[in-house]
């Protein structure tokens, strides 16, 4: 079999250090591997991306994303159910799995002997887990809890990521509760599971990302010891969940009962994040400047001087992560406010807010201020094992670049005054679209 050879990334000189030593493979039945070597590191981390989310599921399924990575903890071939977690806490580790939009990634972080128990837990699911009616039942009343305990028993449960695309978007891919309808989630047969598996959990539908203490050499050989003979199955072609923006102004509201506050969330399309990413971080500073704080445009506009709100944030990504997803994605405007009453003005404000920036441009000391938090976070993130992992996981899988986690913090500081002028432009052109929760009137009470 003919050997992957791996090939040294090199980064511009302002990227992070610790980045330095990116390496890129592809084994012959597709799956990519990125391999980080920090040996100043404790532990390392083994993560797996596989390219379906919220987004892949068709309608009626919805939350079959979600359910189906809750599925891949019930055990493989080698593997008993419940046994992948047990394995890694027995070797002091940490574990865990997450949906998103347009990707689900599992991980564990564990004393670097245990490395290669890890591969060959995560090679053995990817060949197939254990899928029977007792693991779809049990998984299947475990994610129902979920919504019950994290959505539907509080009071702003998934806001603004589950309300909001509703108002924003039309096509079931944008607007529908990755969480998942109850009645979808009953509805999905064995059938289902094993072929939603066969489709997206092919090898080069994913990227398995090693960091940490680790010989890139030897980590390597250690993934093609247990990954070569994964078979390689068809990638499925993913649709573009591509839509023209909104034509005319639109806000839901939704009455709650026992809502203590009311919370107004307004959406606005933000440029492609990986064919436009430069402008897509411009308006993530444009979040930063006007809803990034107590010294911010809008906190300033709406809590200080007009109290027509208690807080108020403005940023890139539909949950208040930037580059979470591929297009489309939402920059947010939220803020909690005394009284569903004060939707209008914090709407108007917000609007203010966007057009002074691209009207005057920024206060170049805000801006380099700014910049500097914004470029300080991109690097914290990166000092977390397990979170550094995911972002070369991520970056590898939507952008083809695990790399760009060194280049964001030096490309963030180099946003100039007139590309975030250009981007707050752009958000202020935009059709107002938003979602208000206000509190249901008591029975009996005033109206």
């Amino acid at each position: 079999m003919t050997r992957p050879s791996a090939r040294q990334v090199t980064r511009p000189a302002d990227a992070a250090p610790v980045l330095a030593g990116v390496e890129r493979m592809r084994l012959d039945n597709g799956l990519r591997v990125v391999l980080a070597a920090d040996r100043n590191a404790s532990a390392v981390c083994v993560a797996v991306h596989y390219d379906v989310g919220f987004r892949s599921e068709p309608a009626g399924r919805s939350g079959f994303a979600h359910l189906f990575e809750h599925l891949m903890f019930e055990g493989s071939a080698r593997v008993g159910a419940g046994l992948h977690g047990r394995h890694v806490q027995a070797a002091g580790g940490t574990f865990n799995g997450t949906t998103y939009r347009d990707h689900t990634v599992y991980y564990q972080v564990v004393p670097p002997e245990a490395l290669e128990r890890m591969l060959f837990l995560e090679a053995d699911r990817m060949r197939g887990p254990r899928l029977t009616e007792a693991t779809l039942a049990r998984q299947r009343a475990v994610v129902k809890e979920e919504i019950l305990r994290n959505i539907t028993a509080q009071p702003y449960g998934g806001f603004p990521w589950i309300p909001l695309p509703p108002a924003l978007f039309t096509t079931f891919a944008n607007t529908h509760n990755g969480y998942g309808d109850l009645a979808d989630l009953a509805a999905g047969t064995l059938a289902d599971c094993t072929a939603f598996f066969d489709t997206y959990y092919a090898p080069a539908n994913a990227v398995l990302t090693v960091c940490g203490d680790i010989d890139p050499a030897a980590c390597a050989e250690l993934v093609r010891r247990h990954f070569d003979d994964v078979p390689a199955r068809p990638v499925p072609v993913r649709p573009s969940a591509a839509e023209a923006r909104p034509t005319e102004d639109r806000q839901d509201e939704h009455l709650v009962p026992g809502l203590p506050m009311s919370a107004l969330a307004l959406g606005y399309r933000l440029p492609d994040p990986v064919a436009e990413t430069d402008r897509y971080l411009a308006a993530a500073v444009v979040g930063a400047l006007i809803g990034g704080g107590e010294n911010s445009l809008l906190h300033r506009s709406t809590v200080r001087d007009a109290g027509t709100a208690v807080s108020v944030h403005a940023g890139a990504g539909l949950t208040g992560v930037p580059l979470e997803a591929r297009d489309p994605d939402v920059f947010v405007i939220r803020a909690m406010m005394p009284s569903p009453g004060s939707a209008q003005a914090v709407t108007e404000a917000a609007a203010d807010a966007l057009h002074s920036l691209a009207q005057s441009g920024p206060d170049p000391a805000a801006l380099a201020r700014a910049t500097a938090r914004m470029a300080v976070e991109r690097h914290r993130r990166l000092d977390r094992l397990g979170a550094r992992a995911q972002q070369y996981g991520r970056f590898e899988l939507h952008h083809g670049d695990a790399g760009l986690a060194a280049d964001l913090p030096g490309r963030i500081r180099r946003i100039t005054p007139a590309a975030v002028a250009a981007a707050a432009a752009d958000l202020g052109r935009q059709r107002r679209r938003g979602v208000l929760l206000a509190p249901a009137p008591t029975p009996g009470g005033p109206r």
